[in-house]
C-alpha cells in the first residue's frame, strides 16, 4: 500500500518505521520548520530510532495525493487546522487512520468525527489505537493494538495490512468507546502520575479500578458499549500509561506535583477540560477528572484534592 504518515514526532515517527519494515511504500511528511523533520531529512533518525533509505521524506503537503493510506499522528487539538490545510486537496476514495488520543476542547468531537466533518463522503476514517511505547516497538517488543471504523470493509484491511509479529491488531467493535476511553485513559495516566510525585504509588491499583468505572459510565450515556471502557484502548492501556517510565502523562504529573520542568506533550492536560465538558452533558459525574482538572487549573492543594477522592460518601463498589 502507498501510505503518508502525517506527523514526525515519536508516534508518527514509529508509525513510519514500522508500516516501512511491514513492507508498505510509506512516505513521512513533516513541516518544513519542524525540527523533527530537519533533523530527519539530515541525518535520517531522531533520538529513537532510524529510517531505512526506503522511506521517503516529504515537506510538501500535497504528497497526500499519491497515497492510499494518509495516517495521521498530531496533536489532537490541531486536527482541525490540518483538516482545513488538507481540504484543498479535495481528496477522495482515501483512507484516513487517526493514531492520537484526545477530544476537541472546543466542540466535544471525537478525532473521528473532527476527520468525518471535513472530508469528501468517499472517504474512510478508522483509528489506531492502543497500548504500547516507541522505545518498546523499535527493540522489538511486540503488543496488541486496536482498530476501528465505522466501515467494516475499511476495518478488515487495515487489520490485514498493518497486522504483524510485533503489533497484533483486534478488531473494534464500538467506536464511541475505543475514542472516549483512549483518551480518558491519558488523564487517568496524569493522576497516576500525580500519585507518584506524592509518593502513593500504592495506590494506582484503586485509581485504575475506579477509573475504569467512571469511564464506562461516561461511555455508556453517550451511547457506547461501557465494556470497552475494560478493553485494549483504556483499561488495556493502562500498564503503559499509569506505570511506565516512557509515559509523557504519567511522567508529567509526577513533574507537576514536584514542581519539576517538563517539556513533552501530555494530551491528558487538554483532554480533561473536553472530559468534564462531556460529563456535564450527559449528566455524568467523573470524580478523578474532576480532581485532576481541580489540582492542574485551579491551583488546589493536589494532597487535599486527592485525600477527597477517598473520603467522599461511602457507596457500593458497582
Amino acid at each position: 500500500m502507498k501510505i503518508t504518515v502525517i506527523g514526525c514526532g515519536r508516534w508518527g515517527s514509529l508509525i513510519t518505521w514500522y508500516l516501512d519494515s511491514i513492507g508498505h511504500n510509506v512516505t513521512l511528511y513533516g513541516r518544513e520548520t519542524s525540527k523533527n523533520m530537519q533533523r530527519f531529512i539530515k541525518e535520517r533518525k531522531n533520538d529513537l530510532l532510524e529510517f531505512p533509505e526506503s522511506i521517503k521524506l516529504k515537506t510538501d503537503l500535497a504528497c497526500v495525493k499519491e497515497a492510499d493510506v494518509i495516517v495521521i499522528s498530531v496533536n489532537s487539538q490541531g486536527l482541525q487546522a490540518l483538516m482545513d490545510e488538507i481540504k484543498q486537496y479535495e481528496l477522495t476514495d482515501k483512507i484516513f487512520v487517526l493514531c492520537m488520543k484526545g477530544i476537541e476542547i472546543s466542540t466535544g468531537r471525537r478525532l473521528s468525527q473532527i476527520a468525518n466533518d471535513n472530508l469528501d463522503f468517499s472517504n474512510n476514517v478508522a483509528v489506531w489505537l492502543g497500548p504500547g511505547h516507541v522505545q518498546e516497538f523499535y527493540h522489538g517488543i511486540p503488543n496488541c493494538m486496536v482498530i476501528d471504523s465505522n466501515d467494516a470493509k475499511t476495518k478488515e484491511l487495515l487489520v490485514n495490512e498493518f497486522s504483524s509479529d510485533l503489533i497484533r491488531f483486534y478488531y473494534g467493535q464500538d467506536l464511541i468507546g475505543n475514542e472516549i476511553g483512549s483518551a480518558a485513559k491519558n488523564v487517568i495516566g496524569i493522576a497516576a502520575g500525580m500519585l507518584d510525585g506524592l509518593d502513593l504509588s500504592t495506590l494506582k491499583g484503586a485509581l485504575m479500578s475506579r477509573g475504569t468505572r467512571e469511564v464506562a459510565r461516561l461511555i455508556k450515556a453517550m451511547g457506547g458499549n461501557e465494556l470497552s471502557a475494560y478493553g485494549l484502548c483504556h483499561l488495556g492501556d493502562y500498564e503503559a500509561t499509569v506505570f511506565s517510565k516512557f509515559s509523557h502523562n504519567r511522567k508529567f504529573g509526577e513533574a507537576f506535583i514536584r514542581k519539576e520542568s517538563f517539556d513533552a506533550l501530555a494530551e491528558g492536560y487538554y483532554t480533561v477540560k473536553a472530559m468534564l465538558n462531556i460529563g456535564k452533558n450527559y449528566g455524568v459525574d467523573l470524580p478523578i477528572c474532576t480532581a485532576v482538572y481541580d489540582i492542574l487549573y485551579r491551583e488546589k492543594d493536589a494532597k487535599e484534592v486527592l485525600d477527597g477522592l477517598f473520603t467522599r460518601s461511602l457507596k457500593n463498589e458497582f
